[in-house]
């Protein structure tokens, strides 16, 4: 649809000062020619160049001036040329006029666009802003600026202004010519809807333009229904969704046609898949009224971070309706003082399945033009947590708590890697840091394009410096790192070590006596799915159905049926014969719960061996004699058994 498109004028300056940037601008614009390739291929994007050494632009010829402007590329809709001529700009030679550039790009939009449409027009300007701006022939610059804004608020144009600073500048700037231009730019963005986004390294770069300015669309329009009686009109729009690649899946032969009178809806359960008609499905779903109630009030303190699940949606007052804004706005203040937050019910959409409980942080605006607001978050249902319970440092002993060295040397590491050091740029700003994986996909698929039986290329530098630390910081700390590194040293623990060497020397012994061969588990059973023990080696089955650990049931099984495997070989056990392989079940059992933390299953196992009816004075006997105890406190803090808890074999 026609509301949907965009024009866009690339406006970069190539002088000398912008050299060392250039290889950067020309990743940067060549991307987002390939995610409009992706997503809006029906787009058109121009290419205007400034600082070069030659001039070609219509209003060179049309009215004179404007010189050392080169249009690369005409408005057109975007395609594979237009990538490869973005990734080859030329260098230029002379001092770059912006105003010119901005000009020229504003009337190839007007030319093509003559008439108000529904077509988005957008200017995207990339300067250091260093060049000093030509004088005007009628009136000051300021008065030039101000009509460029007038004519480009007329046709409906929006600008960015992305101003390149600190290590991208390749020289420094002259304050004067630098504080004139920021000025300005300034004019731009008081005059229209234009955005100034300042950038110091090559990452904030690659995040600071985007790939198109995306209309907003309200998830929900209605009443906050404080109670049956007082209600406030408000809008909601999504604040932060994740992008992904919407990729379309292609057949090369057409797919069997079913009928959709023959097609049914079918759910897992079990090994079954139970089918469900489109009747049956209406009847069982929840159809909640739709809505935004509020539940109540609550402490800021008993809404934790992690407990926010998905996207920030933002409350508005309707706008231009006086009565909501002062209506929510003292809402927000008041909880705001109060350090309280709303619990809300919400129903988006009529005919939406499912209900949503959230929580409304107040929003208070620092300018006088914008209206207050609130954030929104999703909460869990109990459905949704997860609990993972881990033993408190607290209760570690003195002798493993931190020293006041360690906690220098972590301290000291902690400031080397701070992202946002006093008195410097801050580093990794999401509003200017682009996701590697999508920026890696795009770059990808522009190859395989071309040729599709082209290579997966290499991570692009830039962005390795998202993913990984600056290889420079590092190396200038490495006195920091191996400070940190010497002062946590791993220690063996000498109880470990002996429990080790009797395992050790019980395997030794075996070998001796002929018995501890261990047939080799095939590669198919150790890949594949293990569903029980059994003969003829349970050790090492056990570990093949508990060692991914995929999931805690499986573990728990595998627990289990060793459990019952070994009072199966004690009890069927003549005269010792089963000893040796219950021992290694034993044995395989005890390192299992120690690697898990589940040293309680392990000790109260053994511990109901010793009151086991069968065989049991012999086998206990044979226990102790291989050194097999229980896991004790001493070793393990989980644990609750000291030494004086361990049963004696007389």
């Amino acid at each position: 649809m026609a509301r949907n498109k965009e024009a866009l004028v690339l406006l970069l300056d190539v002088g000398q000062s912008m050299h060392s940037v250039i290889p950067v601008i020309e990743k940067l614009c060549s991307m987002l020619v390939q995610k409009k390739l992706i997503y809006n291929r029906h787009d058109k994007v121009g290419v205007v160049l400034f600082g070069t050494k030659e001039t070609c632009n219509e209003l060179t010829l049309e009215v004179g001036g404007y010189r050392h402007v080169v249009v690369l590329k005409n408005l057109k809709d975007v395609d594979g040329d237009m990538v490869e001529a973005l990734q080859k700009l030329p260098r230029g030679t002379k001092d770059g006029d912006f105003l010119d550039a901005i000009v020229v790009g504003l009337d190839m939009l007007i030319k093509m666009y003559p008439k108000a449409n529904k077509v988005k027009k957008r200017l995207c300007l990339i300067t250091n802003a260093q060049c000093p701006i030509k004088a005007s022939m009628e009136g000051t610059k300021e008065e030039q600026v101000t009509t460029i804004a007038k004519q480009m608020s007329v046709h409906g144009t929006r600008m960015e202004s992305i101003i390149v600073r600190g290590k991208l500048c390749q020289k420094k700037a002259n304050k004067t010519t630098a504080n004139e231009n920021h000025r300005l730019l300034n004019i731009f963005s008081e005059e229209t809807s234009t955005r100034i986004v300042y950038v110091g390294n090559p990452v904030s770069l690659f995040g600071a333009l985007k790939t198109q300015n995306k209309s907003p669309h309200t998830v929900f329009r209605g009443d906050l229904e404080l109670s049956s009686n007082m209600k406030i009109k408000v809008w909601v729009y999504k604040k932060t969704i994740e992008e992904l690649p919407n990729l379309k899946k292609c057949y090369e032969f057409p797919d069997i046609a079913v009928p959709s009178d023959q097609r049914v809806r079918g759910y897992h359960y079990g090994p079954q898949i139970v089918p469900i008609s489109k009747v049956a499905l209406d009847a069982v779903k929840f159809k909640p009224e739709k809505g935004v109630k509020l539940l109540g009030f609550t402490n800021s303190s008993n809404v934790l971070r992690h407990h926010y699940m998905k996207d920030v949606n933002i409350f508005i007052p309707e706008p231009e309706n006086k009565k909501a804004m002062v209506a929510l706005s003292a809402l927000a203040r008041a909880m705001k003082e109060m350090n309280k937050l709303a619990i809300l019910r919400c129903v988006w959409r009529r005919g939406q399945t499912k209900v949503v409980i959230g929580v409304l942080i107040p929003n208070i605006s620092d300018k006088e033009n914008i209206p207050d607001s609130f954030y929104f978050n999703v909460l869990p249902f109990a459905e949704d947590v997860r609990e993972f319970q881990f033993p408190s440092f607290s209760k570690f002993p003195a002798a493993l708590q931190p020293n006041q060295q360690q906690l220098e040397a972590a301290s000291n590491l902690v400031e080397m890697l701070d992202l946002a050091p006093c008195g410097k740029e801050k580093a990794l700003l999401p509003d200017l840091t682009p996701n590697p994986v999508l920026e890696r996909f795009y770059r990808c698929l522009e190859l395989k394009s071309k040729n599709p039986g082209a290579a997966v290329p290499p991570i692009d530098e830039t962005l390795k410096k998202i993913t990984e630390p600056d290889s420079n910081l590092v190396l200038k700390n490495k006195s920091v790192i191996d400070s940190f590194r010497r002062c946590f040293e791993p220690n063996e623990n000498p109880r470990h070590k002996k429990l080790r060497r009797l395992l050790l020397e019980k395997s030794s012994s075996s070998e001796e006596d002929g018995n501890g061969d261990i047939t080799p588990l095939p590669s198919n059973l150790i890949e594949g799915k293990v569903e029980s023990i059994c003969n003829p080696t349970p050790p090492q089955v056990f570990e093949a159905m508990s060692g991914s650990r995929n999931t805690q049931d499986s573990v728990v099984k595998a627990i289990n049926d060793t459990r019952n495997k070994i009072f199966e070989l004690i009890d069927e056990s003549n005269d010792g014969d089963n000893y040796p392989e219950a021992l290694e079940c034993l044995t395989a059992l005890q390192k299992k719960c120690i690697v898990d933390q589940e040293s309680e299953q392990f000790n109260n196992f053994l511990c109901r061996l010793w009151n086991f009816n069968r065989n049991l004075h012999n086998f206990c006997g044979y226990l102790a004699s291989r050194g097999l105890t229980l896991i004790p406190k001493a070793d393990f803090l989980d644990s609750q058994v000291t030494e004086k808890d361990e049963p004696k074999v007389e």
